[in-house]
């Protein structure tokens, strides 16, 4: 009996170490934010778990909370545009990329504007989410000025404001054109705007890749040293989840909730547009991704990009990495 007794114990006491052995992952992402659909995702279907890891995903209140935890170590992961994290890299703190999302954005029109082209929008007041040096905002810039030579914030009226703001003046027809945040822009279109331009299609006339991811996990390069396998299943976590959003209906049926989806139109509009987000598999073209950090550069100056003019070298975690 001592000895049954004795196995037990030891089972439970090894159970139990291999239980805090389980490494946990804080990720500290905006409360309303569209990642907790892809991290409920993983969550919920125990991508983490099945990766060895064990995600804990920590509500705040905006972007600049989140890169305080991060940067105080309170947080493990963040999610960030890839630019900031070159930003920070070129200041001398080693941060990493995991790609999460491409830009996925336009200049939305009402559905009866008579603008065929951004040269029609001359005059115009045009609402824009955020701050002068939004990215889809810099990129339509720099295509109304190559394709029209039309310089968009010279010639236009800009109003900056948060992104519910611009969505609902946009809605009530005060605006002749607005640029917002990619949910928001879906929920516009489902509201009866149109998009006047897209961002893919001003990347590609700029010669930008409009696969290059923009959005990511952003984690300390200490972490890729130390335990490369614990970022790879982040990863391999966040693709698992991709996967299942880009073919699942019944799993987006159960995420509806935290969508904040009005009606109908609304909610296809938003599985739409996360699965036109999703990166293609496999490395980031590094190249693609210096084309357009110098365009970044050259539109929004340090204010946006600081020192970084050059991709600095380690930035994405590829594959295999």
């Amino acid at each position: 009996m001592q000895t049954i007794r004795a196995a037990v114990a030891a089972l439970v006491a090894t159970s139990s170490l291999a239980l805090a052995e389980v490494p946990v992952l804080r990720a500290a992402v905006l409360e309303s934010g569209t990642v907790n659909w892809e991290l409920d995702t993983i969550k919920h279907n125990g991508f983490d778990t099945a990766r060895g890891f064990s995600l804990d995903v920590q509500g705040v209140a905006g972007g600049p909370a989140a890169q305080v935890a991060f940067q105080g170590g309170a947080a493990d992961v963040i999610v960030s545009d890839w630019l900031w994290v070159a930003r920070q890299r070129a200041a001398g703190h080693d941060y990493v990329f995991i790609p999460y999302s491409r830009a996925v954005g336009a200049l939305m029109v009402p559905g009866d504007s008579p603008a065929k082209s951004l040269a029609d929008l001359k005059g115009a007041k045009i609402g824009i989410a955020g701050s002068p040096l939004d990215k889809s905002w810099l990129i339509l810039r720099a295509y109304a000025q190559q394709e029209h030579g039309m310089d968009l914030a010279a010639e236009t009226e800009q109003v900056f404001g948060a992104p519910p703001l611009i969505f609902k003046t946009a809605l009530q027809g005060e605006l002749g054109g607005a640029i917002n945040f990619w949910h928001f822009l879906a929920k516009m279109e489902a509201g009866g705007m149109r998009p006047l331009v897209t961002v893919d299609e001003a990347a590609i006339a700029l010669g930008l890749d409009p696969q290059t991811p923009l959005l990511g996990y952003v984690l300390k390069g200490e972490m890729l040293r130390d335990n490369p396998a614990l970022v790879d299943a982040l990863a391999g976590a966040s693709r698992d989840a991709k996967d299942l959003l880009a073919n699942s209906d019944a799993e987006w049926d159960r995420l509806r909730p935290l969508m904040n989806a009005a009606n109908d139109a609304q909610f296809s509009a938003l599985k739409a547009g996360y699965r036109a987000g999703i990166p293609t598999p496999g490395p980031v073209d590094e190249a693609a991704a210096a084309k357009m950090l110098r365009l970044m550069a050259e539109l929004g100056g340090t204010e946006l990009v600081g020192d970084a003019t050059d991709l600095p070298a380690g930035l994405f975690v590829q594959p295999g990495s």
